[in-house]
């Protein structure tokens, strides 16, 4: 399926500014799930619905040069809220 990217962002930041955004869209999920995301000129506003499948990965990438190592946050839904959702295997972030 071919993907389409409707907003991109990429800054090196240190975690304080980091934490303050995961906040503003914890805040937003938490209010009526209308984020807002503005950066470089660009603004895409999209409305989170009430269930929406959360995929948390942490990966290692290897190649050229040290080791790059991640965590990635997603959140997916269809364009038609399904209410069914995904699978759920819990999950817990300490």
């Amino acid at each position: 399926m071919p993907e389409e990217v409707l907003f991109k962002s990429e800054l090196r930041q240190d975690r304080h500014e980091i934490a303050a955004h995961l906040r503003a869209v914890a805040d937003k999920l938490d209010d009526d799930g209308a984020l807002t995301l503005t950066g470089a000129g660009d603004s895409l506003t999209m409305q989170v619905p009430a269930t929406a499948t959360f995929e948390v990965k942490a990966e290692r990438e290897t190649g050229s040069g040290p080791d790059e190592l991640s965590v990635e946050f997603e959140l997916e839904w269809d364009d038609v809220d399904d209410p069914a959702g995904g699978a759920d295997g819990g999950l817990s972030i300490e």
